[in-house]
């Protein structure tokens, strides 16, 4: 390991999860393995994918040649998979996991999550009901969803009795979506960023305000804001395909934002997300 300890999360049915992970959005199925070994290699041991990324055999291959798809090694990653959103109900997702869990080369994965709600195609308790059996099976242990507003939830949750453990959703300093963090904090619900820096866009947000806090400190853009959602206590999963850029993200833990550099960034929130709209969009 090249940086320090992550720490860990505890989910509220008792799972660890690392608080920084590597994600692998947007990156091809042929470049994956490379880029997944090197997250490995540096100290990563939390890696996520999806069906809709099309890369899931890219990182089991990573897997593999790295020595992570099973025995005592399997135990020290944490591993995510999301279903597709075609593929949602109750055979399919199992059809679908299977599937998956084959491109993976493991014998199960550690979360496994609905990727959109799609309320206008609402099917989430007939996978609600798959995701149990998989959890039941000891091939998935813990159910997580993405992308669900607090209606979402507690549609899921007067449908199944269960509230997820995880909640992946677009979060950045412009983007703080506080109603839903509110939410999930008073459920038990994790919260998990995706696009944890908007794609790159508030690396320069606030006029100036998050390079000063940089130089303060002697620290890229990038940490400032990815310590900021450590302090926040949200799960991270910064995506990058070079190894000094991997290894930067996860250097957080030698410095810490003051009262006031935190409020900065708190005060950047804005009305403008980088991705999709849950109430319109999803992955086919």
């Amino acid at each position: 390991m090249v940086f320090g300890p992550i720490p860990d999360i505890t989910l509220s049915d008792g799972v660890t999860i690392p608080q920084i992970g590597l994600g692998v959005l947007r990156i091809d199925d042929a470049d994956t393995a490379p880029v997944v070994e090197s997250a490995l290699e540096a100290g990563y041991r939390h890696i996520d994918t999806a069906a809709g990324y099309h890369n899931e055999g890219g990182v089991g291959q990573a897997l593999v040649t790295s020595g992570y798809a099973n025995g005592e090694r399997r135990k020290e990653l944490f591993l995510t998979t999301k279903l597709r959103d075609s593929e949602q109900g109750y055979d399919s997702a199992l059809k679908a996991f299977d599937r998956q869990i084959g491109l993976l080369r493991t014998d199960y994965v550690d979360m496994y999550m609905i990727h959109w709600p799609t309320p206008f195609d609402w099917r989430s308790d007939e996978v609600w009901r798959a995701f149990v059996r998989l959890r039941d099976e000891k091939r998935v242990r813990t159910l997580g969803v993405c992308n669900f507003l607090p209606e979402h939830l507690e549609k899921l949750h007067e449908e199944t009795g269960e509230y997820p453990t995880v909640d992946q959703i677009e979060l950045h300093p412009t983007w703080q979506q506080r109603e839903v963090v509110r939410f999930c904090k008073e459920h038990g619900i994790a919260v998990e960023a995706y696009s944890p820096m908007a794609r790159g866009a508030d690396l320069n947000a606030g006029d100036g305000v998050i390079r000063r806090i940089a130089e303060a400190h002697g620290k890229s853009n990038a940490q400032i804001i990815l310590r900021w959602h450590i302090e926040n206590g949200t799960i991270i999963i910064p995506k990058s395909t070079h190894r000094e850029r991997q290894i930067e993200n996860a250097s957080l833990f030698d410095f810490a934002l003051t009262t006031e550099e935190h409020a900065a960034i708190d005060a950047l929130d804005g009305p403008t997300r980088a991705g999709h709209d849950p109430m319109t969009f999803s992955y086919s």
